[in-house]
């Protein structure tokens, strides 16, 4: 169940509402984990048992850890990661190791699994309570109700953004609940479905169409634009969403995106760009790992470790990997030499650059094939062959939408808004973001309806 479809927009929310803000503020969390549950179990019935297992391991260890000393506690952190680790390991990895030993000529059987929803972005979860906890930056949590809420809460378990116990502790607890911040989070949400279903999922059906007989290398960059696109506005109006809905419920979720696509290096880039997941790399990785305050050759085994595992959490196939090395290399190479360079050019060429290198990176992230790849990128630095007829419609048909996206993809809306505000426009503001409210729920339900394309490209990480 995605958060743009009728049932739950109309039947699923409404009732969480409905029984969350009737109740007395002690069953809360219970009613919120009641339903976490059910949404979970609407999307993948058969794998609730492994997230309740995966939540009550690392809640029991959580006391081990809290009690232990010396070399124990250490054990039962070791202990609690690879139990922790274990499930998303067999589900998503199981069979890329499968079929590469398959390639070297042995006949084992794929599984074929399906990815239990979330579990990539719950096992990090867990994962930063348990060395949190081990490192005593936060207290053990003593109520399974509340940790359980932490781990299950629906408006972030199938897309994140990745929220860290410490950040939310108190708030399991102590939070507020506001009218201002009910409206805000309503506000906030719509926002997400407005990228979501009129940009992300209009720039998925114009990616969707890239084949042979489509000719010309206008229609492959401009389809590598809107791949690249496609996937902020999908990835960033899921990370609105979520936050929107924390706050309706009384929560805070940090932010996961920060117009991205006005980096001038690729460092920045990532710093604006899933924000919790490149800090979690960061801070339970990266740092342990001894980060830059080690030798040049441990720095260098350090970027290209965690990269790796950047493109591998994202899937379990080679692109993935590729994508990951990628960004390494790009990364170590504006350590080393290219900010330098970057510094002593106009600002416009360092955007330049990272636009360029960044698409070229969503087309290896969009193809699991390597035929295709190739294909791809072939056909993009393929100037003479000639624009077909069918690209030329398709290209007329969607720039109209590609040029928004462009235009939302940087801070210009929210410097208008701003700019009304600082003229005395609240008021202007009062009336339109109900106006902005009712219009997105009446045009989502009219696509919905039409039964439009609307994936969601994170559910297979």
């Amino acid at each position: 169940m995605v958060f743009s479809s009728t049932p739950f927009l109309y039947y699923f929310l409404p009732l969480v509402c409905i029984f969350y803000f009737i109740l007395p503020r002690k069953f809360k969390n219970f009613c919120l984990l009641s339903f976490s549950f059910l949404f979970y179990f609407l999307g993948e019935p058969r794998y609730i048992v492994v997230m309740i297992i995966s939540t009550l391991v690392a809640f029991l260890f959580g006391f081990l850890i809290d009690k232990a000393e010396g070399k124990k506690r250490k054990l039962y952190l070791t202990l609690s990661l690879v139990l922790n680790f274990l499930p998303l390991l067999f589900f998503k990895y199981t069979d890329f190791f499968i079929g590469n030993l398959n390639a070297l000529g042995l006949g084992i059987p794929l599984l074929k699994l399906v990815l239990p929803i979330g579990i990539s972005f719950y096992t990090f979860q867990l994962t930063s309570y348990t060395i949190d906890l081990y490192r005593k930056d936060v207290a053990v949590q003593r109520n399974f109700i509340n940790f359980a809420c932490y781990i299950a809460l629906f408006p972030q378990l199938i897309a994140g953004p990745i929220v860290r116990y410490s950040i939310i502790a108190d708030q399991l607890e102590n939070r507020k609940h506001t009218m201002e911040k009910t409206a805000e989070g309503v506000f906030r949400f719509c926002v997400g479905l407005l990228k979501k279903v009129m940009i992300a999922n209009v720039l998925g059906e114009f990616t969707a169409l890239a084949g042979e007989n489509l000719t010309g290398a206008i229609f492959w960059w401009l389809s590598a634009i809107a791949y690249s696109l496609q996937i902020y506005f999908d990835f960033s109006g899921y990370s609105d969403m979520a936050i929107g809905l924390g706050k309706i419920f009384g929560f805070d979720f940090e932010e996961n995106f920060n117009y991205p696509f006005i980096s001038k290096t690729i460092a920045e880039f990532w710093r604006r760009w899933h924000i919790s997941l490149g800090s979690w790399f960061r801070d339970y990785v990266y740092i342990p790992m001894g980060g830059n305050r080690v030798s040049a050759y441990r720095w260098l085994f350090n970027i290209l470790t965690v990269w790796f595992l950047t493109g591998f959490w994202h899937g379990a196939s080679w692109n993935f990997i590729l994508w990951g090395l990628y960004f390494a290399f790009f990364l170590v190479a504006e350590k080393l030499v290219l900010n330098k360079i970057l510094k002593k050019l106009p600002s416009f060429v360092s955007h330049i650059y990272v636009i360029f290198f960044i698409i070229i990176s969503f087309v290896i992230f969009k193809e699991t094939d390597f035929s295709l790849l190739f294909n791809f990128l072939y056909n993009m630095v393929n100037l003479l062959a000639p624009l077909s007829k069918e690209a030329t419609y398709y290209i007329t048909s969607y720039l109209p939408t590609i040029i928004i996206a462009i235009i939302g993809s940087t801070p210009i809306m929210k410097k208008l808004s701003a700019i009304i505000t600082k003229k005395g426009g609240e008021k202007v503001l009062w009336v339109l973001k109900p106006v902005f409210v009712l219009a997105v729920l009446i045009i989502v339900t009219a696509f919905s309806v039409d039964g439009s394309f609307n994936p969601f490209l994170y559910f297979r990480f």
